[in-house]
């Protein structure tokens, strides 16, 4: 199955983000497999800083980074796609502003929507950032579902056990941002979320 054939955006209304750097992941996957899914903000600017670009992309560079937080130490962009590590974003397209509107992030948790649903045995939602939180939150509003992760700030609420369709929920930071390099903290209790993570997947 490859993604990419199978999810689109036909009509691209949302007025705040570059439609010309819409992404979906163009892989190859047996979706059976899949037990992890993490999912950022927003496609990068830039299609070669994308997970599954070649030539060491910033996306791949810093997730790798950041399981290597994690307890996963000299490992792979390769090594975590064969664990059944399946890597998105919650808005498919390019940022033009800091921000992202709530209603794209709504208008794009369609597309996450039918995303996550290619995949049935998810263990472990990992909800990189604000926007991937909100996301989600969308979905199960839409579902009639009550909201996985509560209001609050990361910092609060990270410790909590959440869970969406039978998947436990880690509401985390954003791992391939400007500030993952920069902000130590950060960087740490990504690596606690991580490990947390992959104890439940064993």
């Amino acid at each position: 199955m490859r993604v990419s054939d199978l999810i689109h955006c036909r009509n691209f209304p949302c007025t705040d983000i570059n439609s010309r750097n819409y992404i979906i992941p163009d892989i190859d996957l047996k979706p059976d497999s899949i037990r992890l899914v993490m999912i950022s903000e927003a496609a990068p600017n830039d299609p070669r800083d994308y997970y599954y670009a070649n030539e060491n992309p910033f996306y791949q560079t810093n997730t790798v980074q950041a399981f290597g937080f994690g307890g996963l130490s000299h490992t792979t962009f390769q090594e975590l796609l064969n664990r059944g590590f399946y890597f998105t974003t919650a808005v498919k397209c390019g940022k033009i502003d800091y921000g992202i509107k709530a209603g794209t992030i709504k208008e794009c948790s369609l597309l996450l929507e039918e995303e996550l649903n290619l995949f049935p045995n998810v263990k472990v939602l990992m909800l990189m950032g604000d926007v991937a939180i909100k996301s989600i939150n969308y979905i199960a509003k839409r579902l009639g579902e009550p909201r996985p992760v509560p209001a609050g700030s990361t910092y609060k609420i990270r410790s909590g056990e959440f869970f969406f369709r039978g998947a436990r929920v880690f509401p985390s930071y954003m791992q391939v941002g400007p500030s993952f390099g920069i902000e130590k903290s950060k960087q740490q209790m990504i690596g606690e979320d991580i490990a947390k993570a992959l104890k439940i997947i064993g």
